[in-house]
Order: C-alpha cells, then sequence, then structure tokens
C-alpha cells in the first residue's frame, strides 16, 4: 500500500515538474516549494550551529530549492530530491563560504576549515577525546600543515567584539579593548631625549649648562646671567651659538635628524 502512495506520490510530482517546466506558472513553482521544504529543512539543521542562526540557514536553504526547482529537466530519468539535495548544499556551503567570514579567507581554506570543523566534531564523539592532527590530516587525505593552517584560519569564522570579557583572570568588568595597546607618547620622547643626549656632546660645557639652566630650570635670560656671572647679552649670543651648534650636528648626521 506505502508502495503505491509513493508511486502515486512521484507520478504528481512529475506532472507537476512537467507542466512547470511548460507554463513556468509561479503558483506551480510555489507547489513545488512547498513540496520539498521539509528536505530544505532538515539540511539546513545539519549544518546549524550555535554562533549561526538557524533562520538565517533556513532561508538560504530555501532559496537552494527554488533554484533547484527551476533548473529541474523533468525529462532527466532522475528523482528530484537526488537533483535538489547538492543544489540546496552548494548554497549553505556558499553562504558560509562568502558571508560568514569576518576575515577574507582563500575559498579554498574555507572550505578546508569547514570541513575539519565537522570533522572535529564526529571523531571527538567517536574517539571520545579529541582528535590529532595527524588523525584529521588522514581523514580529510590533507597533509598535517594543510590541517594546521585550516585550523588556524577557522579563527577568522568570527571577530570578537572590544567589548567581550578579557577572560576569567581578568578584573570583573575588564574587556579585550583594555588589553589593546595605544599611542604612547613617551616612546617618542626616550628617543628624542636619546638623541639630544649625544648631540648636546658637541657643546662646550658652558654652552650645555646655559641650555639646561634656560630649558629644564626655565630660568629668564637675566637670571641666567646672574648664574654663571655674565650678562644678559651674553647669554642670548651662547644659548643662539649653541642651538646652531646642535642643527650642524644634526645635519652632519641624518641619523640624528
Amino acid at each position: 500500500m506505502t508502495e503505491l502512495h509513493d508511486a502515486d506520490r512521484a507520478r504528481q510530482e512529475r506532472l507537476l515538474f512537467e507542466r512547470f517546466s511548460q507554463d513556468r506558472d509561479p503558483r506551480l513553482r510555489e507547489q513545488l516549494v512547498e513540496r520539498y521544504l521539509p528536505l530544505a529543512r532538515q539540511l539546513a539543521r545539519r549544518y546549524q550551529r550555535p554562533e549561526e542562526p538557524l533562520d538565517d540557514l533556513l532561508q538560504v536553504a530555501s532559496l537552494g530549492l527554488v533554484k533547484a526547482v527551476d533548473r529541474f529537466d523533468c525529462t532527466r530519468q532522475v528523482a528530484f530530491s537526488s537533483y535538489a539535495v547538492p543544489t540546496i548544499l552548494g548554497e549553505i556551503k556558499r553562504h558560509f563560504r562568502d558571508r560568514t567570514w569576518a576575515v577574507r579567507v582563500p575559498r579554498d581554506l574555507q572550505e578546508l576549515a569547514l570541513k575539519a570543523d565537522r570533522l572535529v566534531s564526529d571523531l571527538t564523539r567517536e574517539l571520545h577525546r579529541a582528535p590529532t592532527v595527524t588523525e584529521l590530516a588522514e581523514r580529510l587525505e590533507v597533509s598535517e600543515e594543510q590541517v594546521l593552517e585550516a585550523l588556524e584560519a577557522a579563527g577568522a569564522y568570527r571577530a570578537t567584539s572590544f567589548d567581550a570579557p578579557r577572560g576569567a583572570e581578568a578584573e570583573p568588568g575588564e574587556t579585550l579593548a583594555d588589553s589593546v595597546g595605544g599611542e604612547e607618547e613617551g616612546f617618542d620622547q626616550a628617543e628624542d631625549r636619546a638623541t639630544l643626549d649625544q648631540l648636546m656632546g658637541s657643546l662646550t660645557p658652558r654652552e650645555r649648562e646655559v641650555l639646561r639652566l634656560r630649558f629644564e630650570e626655565d630660568l629668564t635670560q637675566a637670571e641666567i646671567g646672574a648664574r654663571i656671572g655674565v650678562s644678559q647679552m651674553q647669554v642670548s649670543r651662547l644659548i643662539r651659538q649653541a642651538v646652531a651648534r646642535l642643527r650642524l650636528a644634526a645635519q652632519a648626521d641624518p641619523a640624528r635628524d
């Protein structure tokens, strides 16, 4: 009785496909799509992951089903399901490959990363432990280096938010953004100071002292003159002379400029 029912259903579907291939009636297409929506849902659930909403996969699988209905050649002696399954799976894999990676990764590496991810889950259940790289390479029929590259590339599948917690060892409230380095002006100042210390070697002791009093202690020229026993005019001349000497020393050595 079941066989007769299945044969009758197959004849009805073939008649629908024949009529649709001739008329391309949207109503016939809708009927055919509705008949095979359970198949699309089943394939979508097969690829469901925690980070991928099932609704998105169902939409992708349904789109693949519509494409399969539109492209199916009913004159060939092939069951529609045999044609629809690879078409729907191809659409789902294309979705994973092109739309869900946070960082652009070569297509062949994306496909290998997806295969490796599924195989890790399968072998973990089978072996009751995490599989080794060698075991993954043997099953995938690729080199261990390719497996390592694929596993590393899998890290590009999802970007991590800077607002995400740093981890169990971090202080409460700390996020990944707190561990990202920023611009540190102190490094430039340290480099400038090291360069200046080398250039100061080209000055006389008196010139170095005048510059120290002027730019470190921030004394006026009159105060510097009183401190070292010279006139304000002489202090001004010493400062101009020292600065000119420093500029010449820096120009003589481009690495210090």
